[in-house]
């Protein structure tokens, strides 16, 4: 199905692929195929075609060499395992596309993707008393975290050229470092601490019929999600988007996107933002409170709520 039927393009306008080859590509029967992923047992060199290890057959290790891999309306399953998927991902065209009914899918099972990374122990300077800091490559957003959850953060006043108080464990962003308070007479390097690295989980840009569930995606550090621009039919269901620098997902350009029964919390700057020409559909979706980051941030595009999704 379509899930924005009032705002089909024409052909000729969708990824700059031909008429012909779009046609051609509707009009087949064909199932696509199922690609497998396993951080664990999955290995690059194998063909991804099967869930476990048989010779050639069995899984990739890497949710990138499946989209390398991957054609149009194939379906990539993601085994969740301990570990979390530490890559930066993106959708991108006609392979990674599908048709109403035959979408292109990716299947989280509930598996963690995870844009962060340890802060090395050389790059912590001491400021004052039990108050830290260091410089991280990127510097205007960032999320820190401790035991692999978001830390607890202190925003400081735009228009303050001072520090905020900090409580032990507490971190905030300010004149382009981040502070962290340690317990008292300890070090940051006692602690398990990451911040976002990689920039974004899921980048979809370009396509059209494309279903991601299922996954949880952590410590990048501008979106989540991002559906770029040009993201037709996108569907998101049963996400968890924490701990981004920015946002938790982002929906731009020309793209149409409806997020369904996701939890979107403790991002950077907004949980859920739009932009340009976008339409967002938000559906039965838990969108986490907090004292200075919004909801909802929408810099343009159309939205529309339904069903429980906490939004005024």
């Amino acid at each position: 199905m379509s899930y924005f039927p009032q705002l089909e393009r024409p052909l000729k306008h969708f990824c700059g692929v031909g008429v012909l080859w779009l046609l051609c590509a509707w009009a087949s029967v064909a199932v696509g195929r199922e690609l497998f992923v396993d951080n664990q047992t999955g290995d690059d060199g194998r063909n991804g075609r099967a869930a476990t290890v048989d010779g050639n057959n069995g899984p990739f290790r890497t949710i990138a060499r499946a989209l390398k891999e991957a054609n149009f309306g194939d379906r990539i399953i993601i085994a969740k395992t301990p570990d979390p998927y530490r890559e930066s991902i993106t959708l991108q065209g006609g392979r990674h596309s599908g048709i109403a009914g035959g979408e292109f899918e990716i299947v989280g099972n509930g598996a963690v993707v995870d844009g962060s990374r340890s802060v090395p122990q050389g790059w912590w300077k001491h400021f004052r008393g039990d108050v830290f800091r260091f410089r991280p490559p990127k510097m205007s957003f960032q999320t820190l975290f401790l035991d692999g959850v978001p830390a607890v953060r202190k925003y400081a006043e735009k228009a303050s050229n001072r520090l905020p108080n900090l409580e032990p464990l507490e971190w905030c962003l300010f004149n382009r470092h981040v502070y962290f308070r340690t317990s008292e007479q300890q070090v940051p390097q006692s602690f398990n601490l990451a911040y976002t690295a990689l920039p974004v989980g899921i980048t979809i840009y370009e396509t059209r019929h494309v279903i991601v569930r299922d996954l949880v995606i952590q410590g990048f550090q501008l979106d989540g999600v991002n559906a770029h621009d040009n993201a037709f039919d996108t569907l998101l269901v049963g996400l968890t988007c924490r701990g981004n620098g920015r946002s938790g997902i982002s929906v731009g350009g020309a793209s149409r996107a409806e997020i369904v029964a996701s939890l979107v919390g403790s991002n950077g700057e907004a949980q859920v933002r739009t932009e340009g020409k976008s339409h967002t559909i938000l559906v039965n979706c838990d969108l986490v409170e907090h004292d200075v980051v919004p909801k909802l941030d929408r810099r343009g595009g159309e939205v529309r709520v339904e069903g429980s999704t906490n939004l005024p």
